[in-house]
């Protein structure tokens, strides 16, 4: 089959496409004719660092959508021929390619109107922002949440996903984006670069805070965004932790909330692996009535994903880019 090879780790931007073996679906596993998959950062963060389980030539990519062509054995929840799109296990061989192996039980069905390249745009940033606001923090109606880079990925899935739930949403962006992040639903942008984003914060709410904050940029930045929190405030962090030691406090108690969402995979926890499928279950349905926008901003071809990736680690793209792989 044709893939994009990963011929070892540090090589990402000189991927190549060429052929590999064909897998082929084991046990609770099924096959996938991939249509299309989506770009994400850690594509390009662990395609430089690496796995220990991997063999190389590597084939990166999480997010994927299909058509099932082959099913194992004990596979009872999806049959050949259905469109599917799930999020892969990071550990083993990923969706730049034709063909592609999962397990059965974290799939979600594509439903009519929605196409690979939107179901596609899902998983990694879609349920991790679906994850943190939902099963974490247990976001409600009237709350208030400031959303870190509402212009990418997790956080413009994280805006639309607040609005819809009722929350008052208040993201940070560079001021060229603000228009953006309006538009998927931001009640207010604050332009990290020349503004004080807790200051901000403190001024909009009449000195209470947010309720929730989701922090996708880092260690400084998640410590910084304690200040930003009310009374009872939660905080969800996936690009590494707050100093938690230090801001634990009688007068003003917060609580903590790590994201790590492919974990699951290698987690042995069956009944977690399944929120996977009911995560994207529930996206693809806001995504098929029109609430929530898949934000696929550029569809590229398998051989441009090197470039593309490239693009992405600059921390600058708005949305997501999605490479169509087979027609």
């Amino acid at each position: 089959m044709k893939a994009l090879l990963l011929e070892n780790k540090g090589k990402v931007f000189e991927m190549r496409v060429g052929n590999a073996e064909k897998p082929s679906p084991g046990q609770g596993e099924i096959l996938v004719k991939i249509h299309a998959a989506a770009l994400n950062p850690v594509d390009y963060k662990t395609g430089n660092g690496g796995n220990p389980n991997w063999t190389y030539p590597h084939i990166l990519g999480l997010d994927s959508a299909g058509t099932v062509e082959e099913v194992g054995a004990d596979v009872t929840y999806v049959k050949v021929g259905d469109r599917v799109v799930y999020h892969g296990d990071l550990t083993k061989k990923g969706g730049f390619a034709e063909y592609g192996v999962t397990t059965a039980h974290t799939v979600s069905i594509i439903p009519a109107g929605v196409s690979f390249e939107e179901a596609a745009a899902l998983p990694t940033a879609g349920y991790t922002a679906y994850q943190a606001i939902f099963h974490k923090m247990h976001a409600s109606e009237g709350q208030t949440i400031l959303v870190h880079a509402g212009a990418g990925g997790v956080g413009g899935f994280a805006i639309q996903l607040a609005k819809h739930a009722g929350l008052t949403v208040m993201t940070t962006a560079s001021s060229a984006n603000h228009e953006y992040v309006h538009s998927l639903g931001a009640d207010y942008a604050i332009d990290y670069r020349e503004e004080d984003f807790v200051e901000k914060v403190l001024e909009i709410t009449n000195g209470r805070g947010v309720d929730l904050v989701l922090d996708t940029v880092g260690r400084d930045n998640a410590d910084k965004s304690l200040k930003a929190l009310a009374f009872n405030g939660q905080i969800a962090f996936i690009a590494g932790p707050p100093n938690v030691n230090d801001a634990i406090s009688f007068a003003h108690p917060l609580s903590f909330h790590q994201v790590a969402l492919g974990s699951v995979h290698e987690s042995n926890n069956i009944e977690q692996q399944k929120t996977l499928a009911e995560m994207g279950d529930r996206m693809l349905s806001l995504l098929q009535e029109g609430t929530i926008n898949p934000m696929v901003k550029k569809v590229i071809s398998l051989e441009e994903v090197p470039e593309a990736l490239a693009e992405l680690s600059t921390r600058r793209v708005k949305g997501k880019i999605v490479a169509r792989i087979t027609v």
